[in-house]
This record gives structure tokens, sequence and C-alpha cells, in this order.
């Protein structure tokens, strides 16, 4: 399986990185590697200075699929979910001073939070809230209906470059309110309402 993550998919998000908004969706990738245990505290690396959350409502690709019209995505996952991107922000900003690729910064070992899966009916996926909690406190409080890319146009786009499988997973982008995460700090990932993931910093 693969990790297929979009990068800028928030305008706010954008806004508060000083970043260039993009007029396709910005795709990077993350080894299978770069998935954190489940039930295992996320290690703060020891390379890094300033690693940043990112929540992100994921997608699982439930079937093969390659140039797929935006129009028949709904038909390619059945579940939707809620993760985390780590991301060291200081390894990233210098590597996109010189223009050179994000993975050091983004798809190291434990950079890729995987909480529950729920069923796709259960919800409006074009007015899903999320959010997560750092220590209590709400960090980052999102909503689909913000994203600049659809799920559904997400899954059409990638599939144009990629061949799609059946467990894939599609981090669809993060709102705005990422900041660094410290020793002793608690992650909590909440969709609609529901817990998803409760994470230990180490």
């Amino acid at each position: 399986m693969k990790i297929i993550c979009i990068g800028r998919n928030y305008a706010k998000h954008i806004e508060e990185l000083e970043n260039e908004r993009p007029e396709t969706p910005v795709v990077f990738l993350k080894p299978d590697s770069a998935i954190l245990p489940k039930k295992m505290p996320f290690f703060i690396p020891p390379f890094a200075n300033s690693i940043h959350h990112e929540v992100e409502v994921l997608v699982k690709i439930n079937k093969v699929g390659k140039y797929i019209d935006a129009k028949f995505a709904h038909k390619y996952y059945d579940e939707v979910g809620l993760g985390i991107d780590f991301t060291d922000r200081e390894m990233q900003s210098k590597l996109k001073e010189k223009g050179l690729p994000w993975e050091k910064a983004k798809a190291f070992d434990g950079s890729a939070v995987i909480g529950e899966f729920h069923a796709k009916a259960k919800f409006d996926l074009e007015n899903l809230n999320f959010q997560l909690i750092k220590n209590d406190s709400v960090v980052q409080d999102g909503n689909t209906k913000s994203m600049l890319w659809k799920i559904d146009e997400l899954i059409a786009y990638v599939s144009q470059y990629f061949t799609l499988k059946k467990g894939d997973i599609i981090f669809t982008g993060t709102p705005e309110g990422v900041g660094k995460v410290e020793p002793n700090d608690n992650l909590v990932g909440i969709l609609e309402g529901e817990k998803v993931f409760d994470l230990k910093i180490k």
C-alpha cells in the first residue's frame, strides 16, 4: 500500500505558512514505513527541532483504479478517517528554499498517524467537521467544505499519475492551526464528534 498526501488544500493554511496558492493539487508520497504502529506513542526524531502536527481527513481506497473520472470516484472508497501528517517544519523550509523534495521532512518513520476508519455513508463528506485537540485545547478545527479540491476531485487527479490500489490511503490536506509538538503532549483526533485517535508525544 502507499500513502498519497495532498498539500495546500485549505486556503487559510496556505496563508498561515505564507505559501503560494497552487493551480493544481500538491502531491507527495509517504512510504509504508512512515505509518505509526497502532497504540504506539510518537517519538520526536533526534534530527528534528520543530515537528508540527497537521490533522487531515483520510480516505481508504477499496479497489484498483486508474484515470478515474471524478463522477465515478465515489465508487473507489467506502471509508473515511482522520490522521496526522507530522512535518519537520524547519527541515521542510530549508528543502523548499533549495527547491528540493520534501521527503526527509514529511516521510520519516512514524510521520503518518492513521486513526480509526468509519463508513463514509455516516457522513456528509462535503460538510465534514474534524478537530485536533492538543492537551485539552482545540488547535485545529476544520471542515471539508473549505477544501480547494474535494475528495472525489483529488481521487480523479491523483489517479492520472498513480494507479490506486486497494488499501492505499489519501491524506487530503490540513486546515489552519498547525503547530509544534513537544514531549508529553497529548493529541486527540475528533471526526464529527467521535474520537478516532489518541496519541502521546515522547
